[in-house]
């Protein structure tokens, strides 16, 4: 099974970084490749870069999809190159997941109309505004709509991927996972403990 990240300027960190250290831990079950528009460097929200092994036009076949979010995602809001290869790429592969602000993204591509979703809370209305034929839930740390799981801000798209994890490999192998990475497991999708933080989040001008 092949996963590809995809990063784009200014992207949050953990939204990449935590997923994809739950998905690396299952060894050999999976390959992680990183994609950008460009093959190359690409800028993170807090300064340190990640090297983009694939261009959108040269990346492979991808079963799995991990898309953050950030501050760069306001941007890509208006980028058709990002957009296109999201509907492009989405369309063929099993699960395309979103973390945070990433949403707003699948939102703008037309790709989580008629399903539900979610989103970082204090940012809610910046993916709310991109679909309003989402049923985006404020009260969730995950949702997992089938073929598209979205998750809530940063930390949660870990939770999401442990929960993805369990869909595709099993509950024994997210338990192994869990206990690799001393990671303690928020594993109830509905239980939102930022709720309250609905929309409060100061965008950039």
């Amino acid at each position: 099974m092949r996963l590809g990240a995809v990063f784009y300027n200014d992207f949050e960190l953990l939204d990449a970084y935590g997923p994809l250290e739950m998905f690396g831990a299952l060894g050999d079950e999976i390959e992680i490749v990183t994609i950008a528009e460009q093959a190359g460097p690409v800028s993170s929200s807090a300064g340190p870069k990640t090297i983009a092994d694939y261009g959108f036009d040269d990346a492979p076949e991808l079963d799995l999809i991990l898309l953050p979010g950030g501050i760069g995602t306001i941007p890509e809001l208006g980028n058709e190159a990002m957009l296109t290869f999201l509907k492009t790429r989405a369309a063929k592969s099993q699960i395309t997941m979103s973390v945070c602000t990433g949403s707003a993204l699948l939102a703008k591509a037309g790709l989580l109309d008629g399903l539900a979703a979610t989103t970082n809370k204090m940012f809610f209305e910046l993916a709310r505004s991109q679909s309003d034929q989402v049923d985006w839930q404020e009260a969730a740390r995950w949702v997992d709509a089938g073929r598209y799981v979205t998750s809530s801000g940063v930390s949660a798209g870990t939770d999401m991927a442990l929960a993805v994890i369990q869909r595709l490999f099993g509950p024994e192998a997210a338990q192994n996972v869990v206990n690799y990475t001393e990671y303690q497991w928020h594993q109830d999708a509905a239980k939102d403990p930022f709720e309250s933080l609905l929309n409060q989040g100061q965008l950039p001008a």
